[in-house]
């Protein structure tokens, strides 16, 4: 292990200790890695490598230096963190997306260290769902979707972005789940750990949630928290789905702006379609990739190819009613669970094909 190879993940720690425990997770994984033992000598490698993972004895000495962007710089030390949280201050000056003190998260750097031999440095890919029209079910795809992403076993990110709408806690079953809510970020801006954001949210069937106290007046989120949680979730989790209401406030439009792929979701009829018709300029001049998904077409209705004909927009997925959801939402349960569930089976569908396009274009 010698610093010959900027391809390979970099390792810049001088703690003999710390370094003899990541070079025994790097040979578990089979992978080699570059190791510098000091901090001015970092740079030569940074930027190119797929994974950095800084010791946190050096990590002060890098946040000095102020070294270029990395989408995954992870920062550990042997035992807990510092109590002074120095340690967490050092890693977000650094642009760390994790604390990973070991032996606690050797799993998680040793699935990381293998990862970073198969792909390159990216962020978590975002999906954003905003309605064609009022009430056409994009906060329940929203919904299938984190579900799809936690069955693909993909750590999954689920913001809420609609202050006005019911709130995808009560879809989810976590209206008493305990963490904050965007309350308590709305000043927040610049970078955050991914991991002490995760940890402060609150969880519902292993989706880290982010949305308003349930019952009390929202407003909008400020762009600047926006721009943090999404920048933390993205380097941080493998996948974000964003819920967004039809009035494009600034922070809806940052969460497009930073979009891998939108889904207009619009029931199949002439209304719906006239409605979509009023949105769609404003969002092709934000996103890079804007799909739809048509509920409900049927001989009755319009045709998925007259819908995607008088949109001008490619098909993302067809989705047929769901059964018996009504009686599920007034029971409080989870839709999009049961594996018969049409909108279940789209989130597992869309879910795979997004990770394979992902790993073609990579």
């Amino acid at each position: 292990m010698t610093e010959t190879d900027p391809a390979h993940p970099l390792v810049v720690t001088d703690d003999a200790d710390l370094l003899d425990d990541l070079l025994r997770l790097a040979a578990a994984a089979n992978v080699e890695v570059t190791v510098v033992h000091a901090a001015a000598r970092s740079g030569r490698y940074w930027a190119s490598a797929p994974l950095v993972v800084v010791g946190a004895d050096l990590v002060h000495a890098l946040a000095r230096l102020e070294p270029a962007d990395n989408p995954n710089v992870v920062v550990t030390s042997r035992g807990p963190a510092r109590p002074d949280h120095s340690l967490y201050a050092d890693a977000l000056r650094v642009g760390a997306r994790d604390v990973l003190p070991l032996p606690d998260a050797e799993a998680r750097l040793a699935d990381l260290l293998a990862e970073s031999a198969e792909r390159a440095p990216g962020h978590a890919p975002l999906v954003a769902v905003i309605g064609g029209r009022g009430g056409a079910g994009a906060s329940l795809l929203a919904v299938s979707l984190a579900l799809a992403g936690r069955r693909a076993r993909l750590r999954t990110a689920l913001l809420d972005a609609d202050p006005l709408g019911g709130g995808l806690d009560l879809l989810l079953g976590a209206e008493h789940a305990p963490g904050s809510h965007w309350e308590e970020f709305s000043g927040r801006r610049g970078r955050m750990i991914w991991s002490a954001l995760r940890d402060a949210l609150p969880s519902a069937h292993g989706i880290s949630l982010m949305t308003w106290t349930a019952r009390r007046p929202s407003s909008p989120v400020p762009p600047t928290a926006m721009r943090a949680v999404l920048t933390s979730a993205t380097r941080g989790a493998e996948l974000v789905v964003a819920d967004l209401p039809r009035s494009l406030d600034p922070s809806a439009e940052e969460v497009l702006r930073r979009s891998t792929v939108t889904l207009l979701v619009l029931p199949a009829d002439v209304h719906s379609v006239v409605a979509a018709e009023r949105i769609i300029p404003l969002l092709r001049d934000l996103v890079p990739d804007l799909r739809l998904v048509v509920r409900g077409a049927s001989p009755a209705t319009l045709s998925v190819e007259a819908v995607t004909e008088s949109l001008g927009l490619p098909i993302a997925g067809e989705l047929t009613d769901e059964p018996g959801l009504a009686r599920l939402l007034d029971r409080g349960d989870t839709p999009a669970r049961d594996p018969r569930s049409p909108l279940a089976a789209f989130g597992d569908s869309f879910v795979a094909g997004l990770r394979a396009d992902l790993a073609l274009s990579a």
